[in-house]
């Protein structure tokens, strides 16, 4: 059975949490979804238990700093250690096509050759198109493009060891053309950025994102068995966070609800 790791769980500019990042562990293999914003990615890692060595499939889902900077930090030291011997695994990093040129040129031009060496030998940067599949952790992911009205991101849909399925929207709203990979999942992953009660005072909509109300009255739409919330402001006290959003949720959600806490680790059942 896979479990999620919720690294982070909130929006660029936290500062009482981190950027929304989260690994999906089955056994002794994670899939590493988006990085952060900067070399917290590391802590988060060491305090979460995950080994550097057993990470062997990493996705950044689009160009923004809070997703993809802290790349940077966990590509020098999985290159360092593969320079060192200790780390001999392939590496597969993957992003839809414009985006790779991107990640790739920023790892050259901010680490040493000695690292950067291991790109094309241990560390591959792999182009996604929309539909794309690829085999991640013994089973097909698909990655799709979510549409964005902001800058290009992909999200993807996966079926997990029990048969349930398992889709992540990326950090914007869900729009019609992806609906088809939404409805009926057994687990969504999606963003609300704040309470539907406070959307005077964060302007959501403005900003491109969703309300607690927004997600969990189209999650009942599509049918989503579970539902985990987050991509949210830490602006409000973060102390009550959980409780607020899930007050304000549940309601409105027919089926179970989550708003998960940094190092959060959630089974996947």
């Amino acid at each position: 059975m896979e479990e999620l790791y919720v690294l982070g769980n909130s929006t660029a500019t936290a500062v009482n949490r981190y950027n929304t990042c989260f690994a999906i562990r089955r056994n002794r293999d994670y899939f590493l979804v988006d990085c952060g914003g900067g070399n917290t990615i590391l802590r988060k890692l060491q305090s979460m238990r995950i080994p550097v060595e057993e990470i062997h499939h990493i996705f950044i889902t689009n160009q923004r700093a809070d997703h993809c900077l802290g790349l940077i930090w966990l590509f020098r030291l999985m290159a360092r250690r593969m320079h060192e011997g200790t780390l001999s695994d392939p590496v597969r990093i993957y992003a839809h096509k414009e985006l790779i040129p991107i990640l790739e040129h920023m790892c050259r031009w901010t680490i040493n050759e000695n690292y950067t060496r291991f790109i094309g030998k241990l560390i591959h940067f792999i182009p996604l198109e929309d539909g794309d599949q690829k085999q991640i952790l013994g089973e097909t992911v698909t990655f799709f493009d979510i549409h964005s009205d902001k800058t290009k991101q992909f999200g993807f849909t996966m079926t997990l060891e029990t048969g349930k399925r398992l889709t992540f929207t990326g950090n914007e709203p869900c729009r019609k053309p992806i609906h088809h990979y939404v409805e009926g999942s057994d687990w969504l992953l999606h963003e609300a950025y704040c309470m539907t009660e406070d959307a005077p005072r964060f302007h959501p909509e403005e900003l491109g994102f969703s309300t607690v109300i927004e997600v969990c009255e189209f999650a009942s739409q599509m049918k989503i068995a579970n539902l985990v919330l987050w991509h949210s402001e830490d602006v409000t006290d973060i102390t009550t966070h959980k409780g607020r959003f899930l007050a304000e949720g549940e309601p409105h959600f027919n089926g179970n609800l989550i708003v998960p806490d940094d190092e959060e680790r959630i089974f996947l059942r």
